[in-house]
């Protein structure tokens, strides 16, 4: 692979993260009039408008806000385990490797990862009810919880559809384990699918949701589950350092974002466009199902640097380079990247 060098630099593209996605005027606004109160003392009025939404809209009895995705996870697991307790979860999921071992080191957990032998993302309710095993003597592993991840990000941000999560969550009640699911990108998994997300949640025992995901909330996600539940978990981010006071400045951008999940479909499009864009310029890259493009390459690394050199910034996953689409990249900046991989890169 050789890189053309330009003269000057190249005004950036950023496919590394729906992250990168900002509050613009209006959700900045609404934010600036926030009816707020201290929500440790006693409570914020527009962080319980969301929790009181957010469980309605995921089909769950009650919710919680949360600062981050990933507290919102840790919050849950603490919550179902108990200290030396093993848990499941797909291969490649956001809580084994992009948590800093917080399940392990915090909640206390023994994380066992699932082979994808349902497809990407997904293992088989037969791998699940396996290795959860049955009772054996007290020096043995305690199976109690399977974590779920609806989008799976490392695997591409594939989707689990309705029947086959149900399937899941049947095949770990039956083998008595609780079941979070991390659905961080759920709402990608529910436009994708053209289904409520409250179909994608049925019978877990928790669900963590975000809006900093290509919503461009800030900051901000929840962790939902039976009023008992959430009881616990509260105390639980209180504990972990989660109990902001004025909130509700934070918490009226994630209404908003809950305005805005059926404009994640654009994102789908725009990642579908950059696939098939790549793919006729001879790069190895399956049909993505939302909006997360992994291109197979000889050299993760160096295509990177090669990439940035053309002003186009991705991130490496799963041993592949990952393009993310949100609602800060235009389909015109689809093309543009494209056209710099035209004019700059030659394998």
């Amino acid at each position: 692979m050789t890189v053309e060098t330009t003269s000057a630099p190249l005004p950036p593209l950023d496919f590394r993260s729906d992250t990168l996605t900002r509050p613009d005027e209006h959700m900045r606004s609404v934010m600036a009039r926030a009816e707020v109160g201290d929500n440790v003392i006693d409570t914020d009025p527009t962080i319980r408008e969301l929790e009181e939404r957010a469980a309605d809209v995921l089909g769950m009895p009650a919710a919680l806000w949360t600062p981050s995705g990933t507290m919102a996870n840790l919050v849950a697991l603490s919550t179902h385990l108990r200290r030396g307790d093993r848990f499941l979860a797909p291969r490649g999921a956001h809580v084994l490797l992009n948590e800093l071992g917080s399940a392990a080191w915090l909640a206390g957990g023994m994380p066992d990862p699932l082979d994808h032998d349902a497809g990407p993302g997904r293992p088989t309710p037969a791998t699940v009810r396996a290795a959860a095993g049955g009772a054996g003597p007290y020096y043995t592993l305690r199976t109690t919880l399977l974590s779920l991840e609806n989008t799976h990000n490392a695997a591409g941000g594939a989707v689990t559809p309705p029947d086959e999560h149900e399937a899941l969550v049947a095949a770990a009640h039956d083998a008595g384990l609780r079941v979070h699911l991390d659905g961080a990108r759920l709402w990608n998994a529910s436009v994708a699918l053209g289904v409520a997300p409250a179909t994608l949640t049925a019978g877990v025992d928790s669900v963590s949701a975000c809006f900093s995901k290509g919503l461009g909330a800030p900051v901000g996600s929840v962790v939902a589950g039976s009023v008992e539940f959430v009881e616990q978990a509260r105390r639980m981010r209180q504990m972990l350092g989660g109990g902001v006071r004025q909130g509700g400045v934070l918490a009226a951008a994630c209404l908003v974002a809950l305005d805005r999940v059926d404009e994640l479909a654009l994102d789908h499009a725009k990642a579908s466009a950059l696939a098939t864009g790549l793919r006729e310029r001879g790069w190895d890259v399956a049909e993505p199902q939302t909006n997360i493009v992994l291109a197979g390459v000889a050299d993760v690394a160096a295509t990177l640097d090669a990439l940035r050199s053309l002003g186009i910034l991705a991130l490496p996953m799963a041993g592949k380079v990952r393009f993310v689409l949100h609602r800060d990249v235009s389909a015109d900046d689809v093309t543009t990247a494209l056209d710099r991989i035209d004019k700059g890169m030659n394998a």
